[in-house]
């Protein structure tokens, strides 16, 4: 079985805490990956930023949405962390600002999302 085969029968037999943790995951390990990366590697770093920022702003747009399940108190954490990701990707661009704390959020937030047997998360 190829590699894209494995991976398409993987998300069709996944449920939604499984996608959102393999998106972080892979927002994670972009985040990782640029954050090692010289400042003149502007474009791989804003690439990687960009991709955050679209996952966070996706779980912002659900959570504003009616209908949404989750309780009101976690759906205003969530949108208010997105506001903060959006406002530190900024700083990290035009500042220098640190990569590790939208790496520690995205951590945070996979932790909560594996299962009961601990998952590794990205290092």
């Amino acid at each position: 079985m190829s590699i894209q085969a494995y991976q398409n029968a993987v998300r069709k037999t996944e449920g939604p805490r499984q996608t959102e943790y393999r998106a972080f995951a892979v927002a994670t390990r972009g985040l990782i990956d640029a954050s090692g990366l010289p400042e003149t590697e502007v474009g791989r770093r804003a690439e990687a930023l960009a991709a955050n920022r679209r996952l966070w702003s996706l779980l912002a747009s659900d959570c504003a949405a009616e209908g949404n399940g989750l309780p009101q108190s976690l759906r205003a954490q969530i949108i208010s962390l997105s506001i903060f990701v959006d406002r530190h990707s900024s700083s990290v661009m035009r500042n220098g600002a640190a990569f590790d704390v939208l790496i520690d959020i995205n951590r945070t937030i996979m932790q909560g999302l594996a299962p009961a047997q601990a998952v590794a998360v990205p290092a």
